[in-house]
């Protein structure tokens, strides 16, 4: 396996992290409320999220938001409404809560009983590179079957373990050209 990128835009090329381009698209899977914490509406649909139930409650708790049900109540009737640090909170609990929730179906879909999905990648951005510096690179396809440890390391929101699963467990696979898809433009799949 070749050594990783040390000094990755050195001549102009633009890219992210593939691991970084996959947990964009998980999100995107997950469906979050896109409505921002800091309006009444996206506050209030967080809120009712992370409250409708004993279950979602703990959740809640256990992802970082520790304030009184008296103070819920009072910031789902409107009589208060929650600091920066609380909003911050309230939208942390609630993307690690909702990432807990849909994990297991995520999974599911993404590993279709050992058939997998078709992963899509896109080569970085060379247009600012000198071109006696550029390289060829193609875009690719690939068939991921084993999403667990990917899909795992996002729910956890773990980037590090995301990052290994994603070159162990899926990028290795295109052989040994799989370094030049460790920057991508993005990287699609569906699901």
């Amino acid at each position: 396996m070749p050594e990783r990128n040390i000094e990755f835009g050195a001549y102009g090329a633009r890219g992210v992290k593939g691991h970084e381009a996959v947990a964009r698209r998980l999100d995107a899977l997950a469906g979050f409320i896109a409505t921002p914490v800091t309006t009444q509406r996206g506050l209030l649909a967080r809120l009712h999220y992370l409250t409708r139930t004993e279950h979602s409650r703990r959740a809640a708790r256990a992802a970082g938001l520790t304030v009184t049900d008296r103070t819920l109540r009072a910031w789902l009737e409107g009589r208060r409404s929650p600091s920066r640090k609380n909003l911050r909170n309230i939208e942390s609990a609630y993307r690690t809560v909702r990432r807990h929730n849909v994990s297991r179906y995520l999974l599911a879909r993404l590993n279709r009983e050992g058939r997998g999905t078709r992963v899509e990648f896109h080569p970085l951005n060379q247009s600012q590179v000198p071109r006696p510096r550029q390289r060829v690179i193609e875009y690719r396809t690939l068939n991921v079957r084993h999403w667990d440890r990917i899909v795992q390391a996002w729910a956890e929101d773990d980037d590090a373990a995301l990052d290994d699963a994603w070159v162990n467990d899926a990028t290795v696979d295109l052989g040994s050209q799989w370094g030049e898809y460790e920057y991508v433009t993005t990287i699609g799949f569906a699901a």
